[in-house]
């Protein structure tokens, strides 16, 4: 299983991320935001979390027109798996392989703790170590939380269980307390809260753990 994680100026996670995937028993490569293609056989791509560029314009939109951007998207495009955390999740919807958008916290400040989850599928390679319901707390640290989309879009979500994460006590004002979301073909996973920091005990936690685990088992049988 080959993982590659992409890095932006600004980017904070990425060797967090990294980390996260070789404990899983990934082979990780790290990915210059400027490179214009990604290495061969990548089975997985990370996106991780951070403030890239400094969150000018708007957080992610610099990234999501970086050259590497172009290649993600070609990757998921033709089934590729992408997973986006924080930032990450930011860049995905900038670049469309994500319905909605990120927006200012609804209390307009900077939250960082650790925060109840529910898992609102295990109906992907992301989630199938848990099960639908299922309660785990995981870490945030942003502060542009918000996600945003229409109640069509959410409806759309929900009907299609695309709804990967929800918080338990939305912190943010997120639209339908949506912590995650998966793409039309379940391979691209968006995210605010970061698995890779609850997955090691010595972290603090390890209920992002299952996560890196159901990635790895999935790629090690495709």
């Amino acid at each position: 299983m080959r993982a590659a994680v992409v890095v932006f100026p600004g980017s904070n996670c990425d060797r967090d991320l990294a980390v996260a995937f070789r404990e899983a028993g990934c082979q990780v490569e790290m990915v210059w935001h400027k490179d214009t293609s990604l290495p061969e056989g990548i089975d997985i791509v990370g996106i991780p979390g951070g403030f890239s560029f400094g969150d000018y314009l708007r957080c992610g939109a610099i990234a999501a027109n970086s050259p590497i951007c172009a290649e993600v998207k070609a990757h998921a495009e033709r089934g590729g798996f992408v997973l986006g955390i924080c930032n990450g999740f930011q860049v995905l919807t900038e670049t469309g392989l994500l319905p909605g958008a990120l927006l200012r916290n609804a209390g307009l400040k900077y939250i960082c703790r650790t925060v109840p989850l529910i898992v609102g599928t295990s109906d992907s390679v992301y989630t199938s170590g848990y099960e639908a319901g299922q309660g785990i707390d995981i870490p945030i640290a942003h502060h542009d939380g918000n996600y945003t989309a229409s109640n069509d879009m959410v409806a759309q979500l929900a009907d299609e269980d695309r709804i990967a994460f929800r918080y338990g006590d939305n912190p943010n004002g997120s639209t339908g307390d949506i912590a995650g979301i998966l793409s039309a073909n379940r391979r691209v996973l968006g995210m605010m809260p970061h698995p890779e920091r609850a997955a090691d005990e010595r972290l603090g936690g390890t209920d992002g753990k299952a996560m890196f685990a159901s990635i790895a088992g999935a790629l090690a049988a495709a």
